[in-house]
């Protein structure tokens, strides 16, 4: 086990720049500036109609543990980091910011405010790569999700990447991709940190442990009850299957396919079982399936979709392109200016802002951002940001299995605002068009 994993400090989870820049701020004296940082996207992964946002709960949780301890401000002295004034401030730090945004589930596009950080320069630029690795990734993976779940319409999709993936992003993955549509996972870690319903049964090692077929089967069939899911694709899919409802009757709960033609090789599956009588047993397909593969399946008489390396890694864009930029600085008299990064190809808008989403009818029309604030003649909409922390004081309602269960909600409601061709998986442009009101 790692230093960082035993010490359960998230202070650590940087980059050395954010603590060099609180050393030279300290310096300047300009450390203390209030300060607005935001997070948002230029664009969405290239023909996405949409982004969901998802590891807002884990920042929550992550930033109540952002604390330096001994061992970590010993390096930082010890390898010359950052100086002794610095590390003293460092040994100190507790945010006291505010943190505003989308709510987790949210569906996001390009240019929307999804985080505000309000809090002295220093106590907010250190939590950049905290904040940013969380969003970029769980974001990619919740977005991928969505899509797949989509397209999969009323069949579920189920998790299974943990194999494809380091340890805790397995956990964060099965997290995002359950917020994103998902409705179970592999993974027992995220199952018990965060409530989610966890399925599987055996792989092929199962069947070629034993010296038969019939024997793998008959042994998982009397240990885990003729309800469980059993994998017909070790040998030949055609005698697994007379094997298996040999043994179990028409009571077999369900098969996998995990490999071949999957189109086919469902068809003639479901052919079987019905022929054999077992017209309620259900079909599982994997086989490093995503948001394309699960829609060409859709005529074909499966029931459930297990979903890996696809899902984990963003099905093709394993990051979303987030970034964290200072967007407005205080004087000593409390009074605003915007800043913003100005160079080519990755400009960024400066102040504060207000976003809302425009619906016409039951449809979102619109996402229309105020800088700092939106017409007064303009529709009401729905507002989109709400309060994470105030004063340091984390809502406690955002983390843990019971902020997972708001996200799904939350993402079920606001993807059902959406035109149809949000779910189209040709490429084209965002859903709905993000329109800036700047006075």
């Amino acid at each position: 086990m790692s230093d960082l994993t035993r010490t359960g400090s998230t202070a650590f989870f940087t980059d050395q720049y954010e603590l060099t820049m609180v050393q030279a701020a300290l310096r300047s004296g300009a450390a203390h500036r209030r300060s607005l940082f935001e997070v948002f996207g230029r664009s969405l992964p290239a023909g996405r109609r949409y982004g969901v946002v998802a590891g807002t709960g884990r920042i929550l949780e992550m930033l109540g543990d952002f604390r330096f301890d001994d061992e970590q401000l010993s390096f930082l002295s010890r390898e010359q980091i950052v100086d002794r004034e610095t590390i003293d401030w460092l040994a100190n730090y507790r945010f006291t910011g505010t943190i505003r945004g989308y709510a987790e589930g949210e569906i996001y596009f390009p240019g929307s405010p999804l985080l505000t950080i309000e809090a002295s320069f220093a106590e907010g630029v250190i939590l950049e790569t905290l904040i940013l690795s969380a969003l970029n990734y769980d974001c990619a993976v919740a977005s991928a999700a969505s899509r797949m779940a989509q397209a999969a319409g009323d069949r579920p999709c189920a998790e299974m990447g943990g194999r494809r993936t380091n340890e805790h992003a397995a956990v964060a993955a099965a997290r995002a991709a359950v917020i994103g549509g998902f409705s179970s996972t592999s993974n027992l870690a995220a199952g018990l940190e965060y409530g989610l319903p966890t399925i599987g049964t055996s792989a092929h090692s199962f069947t070629l442990l034993h010296d038969s077929e019939r024997e793998a089967f008959a042994a998982q069939l009397s240990s885990l009850g003729t309800e469980t899911t059993l994998l017909l694709d070790t040998y030949d899919v055609e005698e697994a299957l007379r094997t298996a409802i040999d043994l179990a009757g028409d009571r077999l709960g369900g098969v996998r396919i995990d490999s071949g033609d999957l189109i086919e090789q469902a068809s003639e599956v479901r052919a079987g079982l019905d022929r054999l009588g077992a017209t309620d047993t259900t079909i599982t397909v994997t086989s490093d399936l995503d948001e394309y593969a699960i829609a060409a399946l859709a005529a074909s008489p499966v029931d459930a979709y297990g979903v890996g390396t696809r899902v984990v890694t963003g099905s093709g864009a394993p990051a979303a392109g987030l970034v964290y930029k200072l967007v407005a600085r205080a004087d000593e008299a409390g009074t605003w200016t915007a800043v913003a990064k100005n160079s080519s190809g990755k400009p960024s808008r400066g102040g504060h802002k207000e976003a809302r989403r425009l619906i016409d009818g039951a449809i979102a029309v619109e996402e229309a951002v105020g800088i700092p604030d939106l017409p007064a003649d303009l529709d009401d909409g729905r507002h989109l940001s709400v309060d994470l922390v105030v004063a340091g004081e984390v809502d406690e309602s955002f983390t843990g299995p019971g902020g997972v269960k708001k996200a799904c909600a939350r993402h079920d409601e606001s993807l059902a605002e959406l035109p149809r061709s949000a779910r189209r998986l040709q490429d084209g442009e965002p859903a709905i068009p993000t329109v800036f009101y700047a006075n």
